[in-house]
């Protein structure tokens, strides 16, 4: 609260006014009538968020982000030629704010690799919009494809292939469930493409990525399929099973769940052919097929 000396218009009298910047309404310390509301914010803006940031005072603003060319800290002269009164510049004025406004962006791009990440973080951020992308796969995505540009591995090389592949492995690494089928179908690449690009990132930047988790294949498969829960519970204890018996080691994740899915469904007497699991996970029906015979054959299920 903060108190200032006004004459109020309602018991006439030279009292304090109070003024609370939470709500932004200045109130008469006399007779408590709300003078004005909505009042404009004048203190500095200041954001402190442990002992040290509010000794630096640092001010607000944007905050910095790696998928954005310049991290954020950039600034643009604006459009509006207005000057600081709202009157309209005059035109030999307004003539130079053009030029520099034009030089402002191209000091911005001098670089080759500016240019590049431009580009990819406009790319990056329809990706995102496709694919749902949450804002820490986003900047994972943004740290990863720096990297590699920094290596060198997007020369010779498309930019949506490597944003792709940048994608795919922080999928990966965040936990969510995103195949090299999803992603380069949604970004128009061939899957061959994509997991020779993303074979590449992992070995050229020692990254070390955790495998698959085998569930949220299952749950993935059967909200496709539309399979009943009691189904999906039962696959669910199936994988787990397969899981701590080692069956599952060097075999693709989705082909495993869609078999282990038609083997529960087949349990409960669900309608669902091999085909329609195999086109839900993205394998062949003769993938299906042969991880059918072999659950049939390793597991003592009925």
């Amino acid at each position: 609260m903060m108190k200032n000396s006004t004459i109020c218009k309602v018991c006439n009298k030279d009292g304090k006014t109070i003024t609370d910047p939470e709500s932004g309404e200045i109130i008469c310390s006399n007779c408590g009538m709300v003078i004005l509301e909505n009042a404009q914010e004048s203190r500095a803006e200041w954001r402190a968020f442990n002992v040290d940031e509010a000794k630096t005072r640092s001010r607000t603003g944007m905050p910095i982000s790696l998928a954005r060319h310049d991290m954020g800290l950039a600034t643009i002269i604006g459009r509006a030629d207005k000057d600081a009164s709202g009157r309209g510049l005059e035109s030999s004025v307004r003539s130079t704010m053009d030029r520099l406004r034009a030089w402002d962006f191209r000091t911005q791009a001098y670089s080759p690799s500016d240019r590049n990440l431009r580009h990819a973080f406009s790319v990056l951020e329809r990706v995102k919009d496709k694919l749902a992308l949450s804002n820490a796969i986003v900047e994972k995505t943004a740290y990863i494809y720096r990297k590699a540009q920094e290596r060198g591995l997007v020369r010779g090389r498309t930019i949506p292939s490597v944003l792709a592949a940048s994608v795919y492995i922080a999928c990966r690494e965040m936990g969510t469930s995103r195949t090299l089928n999803d992603i380069a179908v949604l970004n128009n690449i061939k899957r061959k493409e994509l997991a020779r690009t993303t074979r590449l990132l992992i070995l050229e930047l020692d990254i070390r990525v955790p495998m698959i988790d085998p569930m949220k294949c299952i749950a993935k498969v059967a909200n496709r399929t539309r399979l009943s829960e009691k189904t999906k519970r039962h696959a669910m204890n199936i994988m787990s099973h397969v899981t701590k018996s080692g069956i599952s080691a060097g075999k693709d994740p989705m082909g495993l769940a869609g078999s282990i899915l038609y083997l529960s469904s087949k349990n409960f007497g669900e309608d669902i052919t091999q085909m329609d699991i195999a086109e839900a996970a993205g394998v062949t029906e003769v993938t299906i097929r042969n991880r059918f015979k072999d659950l049939k054959s390793r597991l003592d299920l009925n």
